[in-house]
């Protein structure tokens, strides 16, 4: 393996990367909306000095 097929490599992994991680985003989230609370609001701890 040549140096230039290395460094062709090398620069197109980095290339890569840097596309996923700046690049749009690919996720398809269902579009639920709001969804309405069920249940009790919980009330935590007490503090008892």
């Amino acid at each position: 393996m040549n140096i230039h097929k290395s460094v062709q490599d090398l620069m197109e992994y980095f290339t890569e990367a840097f596309a996923r991680i700046f690049g749009p985003s690919t996720d398809e989230y269902p579009e639920v909306g709001v969804q309405p609370f069920e249940g009790e609001p919980y009330v935590g701890a007490t503090e008892e000095s």
